[in-house]
C-alpha cells in the first residue's frame, strides 16, 4: 500500500512505523510542512497504561520514550498559605522535541521518507492509496471537506497559555491564586531533567482585569511570574512569543467530527478530536489512534471496511475520556463554586472534576457522600451506576437542543 501521512507530529509518526512493522513493503511519506525540529510545546503527559500498550506494540520505541522521560507518583495542590499532597497513578512527561526526534529516528530506520518544509494542500494530494490527515486541530485537508465530516468546533470560556520553566516539579502541580481580579491557577509537571512545563488559565474577566489581554509577552510573563513566584521559586516562565511579540494566550477548542473517513481520506489525532488539557490525553489519543489504524488496515484489506473498523472502534473508545474532558474543563469555568470550600474539600473535588454528578450536586454535599461511597460497597455500586445514567442523560438533551 501507498500511503501519504500529513503532518509529522505523533500520530502521523507511529503510524508510519507501525504499518512498516506489519509490512515493510508499504511505501510510506510523511510530509510536514515545517522545518524539522520546529515544533512548538514544551512537554507532553501520559500515563503507564499507555506505555504498556507502545511495549506490546513496538518494544524498541516504547523503551526510547521510557528512557527519555520523567516520572512522578504523586499530585500536589496549593490553594492560599496550605499545601496538599496526593499519591496518584504513575505518571510520565517528555519534551516534545525529544519525543518527535525518537519516532523520526524510528521511522527512518524503517525505511520511512519524511519530507519537511513541503506543505501539502487540499488541491495538490499525494498520488496514493490512502491520504492520512494528521495535521492537527487546525486541519487544512478536514476543511475543505467540512461538511462531510461533519465538524464541530466549540470554544472555551477561560483563557490559557502554554509556558516552559526551569523549573523542575517533582509532581502534577496544581496552584490557585488569588489575584485582585479573580483567580488564576496553573498546571505544572517535569518533562526533562532541567525543564518543566506551566499551563496558566484563568476566567476572561480576570485575564482582562490584570491586563493580559493588551500587555507584551515579556510583561505578561513578568507579571505571571509574580503571581507564581511561591510556586516557581524564583524560576522564569519562558514563552513563545508571536512576530508582533504578543503572548499566545488561546481558547481551548473542542472539535468533534461525525465522520472521520472521506473517501481514501481519513482522519487521525488532533485532526478528528481533541480532548481538554486539564485531562492529558492528547498524545495517548493520537498514538492510540495510529494503533488501532495500523491494526484495521492489517486485519481488513478492502479500505473502505478498514477505515470503517478504524473509526467505530476509536469513537467508542473515546466516548468516556470525551465526556470525563467536558466535565473537567467545567469545573475550571466554575471555580468559584468550589474555591471557597474548605481546601481539603475543595482538593477533593478537585479529584473529582470528572464526574457527570458533580456539576448537580452541591459540592460539600458531593464531598460527604464521595467520603461516605468510599467506606460503603453499596454506595460505590449506586454512584457507578447512577453517574452514567446521568451523563446519557445530559448528552441525550443537549444533543436535542441542538436540533
Amino acid at each position: 500500500m501507498k500511503v501519504a501521512c500529513v503532518g509529522g507530529g505523533p500520530a502521523g509518526l507511529y503510524l508510519s512505523i507501525l504499518l512498516k512493522l506489519r509490512d515493510p513493503s508499504h511505501d510510506i511519506t510523511v510530509h510536514e510542512r515545517n522545518p524539522e525540529g520546529s515544533t512548538y510545546g514544551w512537554g507532553v503527559t501520559y500515563w503507564r497504561g499507555l506505555l504498556d500498550r507502545l511495549h506490546a506494540h513496538d518494544p524498541e520505541t516504547a523503551r526510547a520514550i521510557e528512557e527519555n522521560s520523567v516520572r512522578w507518583s504523586e499530585g500536589v495542590a496549593h490553594i492560599r498559605d496550605l499545601t496538599t499532597r496526593r499519591p496518584g497513578d504513575q505518571g510520565h512527561g517528555i519534551g516534545r522535541h525529544r519525543l518527535l526526534d525518537i519516532l523520526a529516528a524510528r521511522a527512518r530506520s524503517l525505511g520511512v521518507r519524511l519530507t519537511f518544509e513541503h506543505e501539502i494542500t487540499p488541491d495538490r494530494l499525494p498520488a496514493a492509496d490512502l491520504v492520512v490527515a494528521a495535521d492537527g486541530v487546525h486541519s487544512a485537508l478536514r476543511t475543505r471537506h467540512t461538511d462531510h465530516f461533519g465538524t464541530r468546533v466549540t470554544a472555551g470560556r477561560n483563557r490559557y497559555i502554554w509556558l516552559g520553566t526551569s523549573k523542575v516539579f517533582d509532581a502534577f502541580t496544581f496552584a490557585f491564586v488569588e489575584s485582585d481580579h479573580g483567580w488564576i491557577w496553573c498546571y505544572g509537571y517535569g518533562f526533562g531533567p532541567e525543564s518543566g512545563t506551566c499551563v496558566i488559565e484563568c476566567a476572561p474577566e480576570t485575564w482582562t482585569g490584570l491586563g493580559l489581554d493588551t500587555v507584551n509577552e515579556a510583561d505578561g510573563l513578568s507579571l505571571l511570574e509574580k503571581l507564581f513566584a511561591d510556586v516557581l521559586d524564583g524560576h522564569p516562565l519562558i514563552g513563545r512569543s508571536s512576530a508582533d511579540g504578543s503572548a499566545q494566550w488561546l481558547n481551548f477548542r473542542t472539535l468533534t467530527n461525525r465522520t472521520w473517513r472521506c473517501g481514501n481520506l481519513v482522519l487521525l489525532g488532533d485532526a478528528a478530536h481533541t480532548t481538554h488539557y486539564s485531562v492529558g490525553a492528547g498524545t495517548t489519543l493520537a498514538l492510540e489512534d495510529a494503533i488501532a489504524l495500523a491494526r484495521a488496515l492489517h486485519e481488513h484489506p478492502a479500505l473502505p471496511q478498514a477505515l470503517a473498523r478504524y473509526e467505530e472502534e476509536r469513537k467508542q473508545a473515546l466516548l468516556s475520556l470525551q465526556s470525563a474532558a467536558r466535565y473537567s474543563a467545567r469545573w475550571y469555568e466554575n471555580l468559584p463554586r468550589y474555591i471557597q470550600l474548605p481546601p481539603h474539600q475543595m482538593f477533593a473535588l478537585l479529584g473529582q472534576r470528572h464526574s457527570p454528578l458533580l456539576p448537580l450536586v452541591p459540592p460539600q454535599l458531593y464531598y460527604r457522600l464521595d467520603r461516605a461511597a468510599g467506606q460503603l460497597e453499596t454506595l460505590r455500586r449506586f454512584k457507578r451506576w447512577l453517574g452514567p445514567k446521568v451523563a446519557r442523560t445530559v448528552h441525550a438533551r443537549a444533543l436535542a437542543s441542538r436540533r
